[in-house]
């Protein structure tokens, strides 16, 4: 909605999952924060854990993506890229891709025209943030407390999100729509 909020005031009572994405058009972003979006609110709960992902556009594009996404969990922005500066994200893709992020489903290709076309067909040409930047995650918390930060090297490169979960203390989620069998 706009109003401001200190950055330590997502973690400073309790232990925060924080998820700094590209930017809001990034297809890998979009597809990573869907998967996000299955982590149930009652498993965080239990867990007294928050769920935070941070974008660095402006807040107007907080409530589409997260229409898009089916991401129901805190959002907020950080447009100057004053916190991605801080904790040292880079910008620019590594030249090592040799990473796949288990929870980015389209190929580059067809990711890279989905993004275009999101931004073209927009209200206006806006790549909602720096096309440039890279994120990352971070487990902080309560207080200044730092339990685990991943910078990414490039748009593949994000953690497995039941890792995070795990290091957190939440528990774990089925990503795969594959039904479970358990042999006895």
């Amino acid at each position: 909605d706009g109003r401001s909020v200190p950055f330590q005031a997502l973690y400073g009572d309790r232990k925060a999952i924080v998820v700094f994405v590209r930017n809001f058009l990034c297809y890998t972003c979009k597809e990573y924060v869907e998967d996000l979006a299955k982590v149930p609110k009652a498993f965080l709960q239990e867990a007294n854990v928050r769920l935070i992902v941070i974008g660095q556009s402006s807040y107007h594009h907080i409530k589409p993506f997260c229409s898009l996404t089916g991401y129901t969990h805190e959002m907020y922005v950080d447009p100057q890229r004053e916190i991605y500066k801080t904790l040292g994200m880079k910008r620019g893709e590594g030249n090592n891709i040799s990473v796949r992020s288990p929870h980015v489903k389209s190929n580059t290709l067809l990711g890279s025209i989905r993004s275009i076309w999101r931004a073209m067909t927009g209200p206006a040409f806006d790549f909602q943030g720096d096309p440039a930047q890279q994120g990352g995650a971070l487990i902080i918390g309560p207080g200044n407390e730092v339990h685990f930060l991943h910078l990414d090297k490039n748009r593949l490169d994000h953690v497995p999100i039941n890792t995070i979960l795990q290091l957190a203390g939440v528990k774990t989620v089925n990503f795969s729509n594959k039904p479970q069998i358990i042999d006895i």
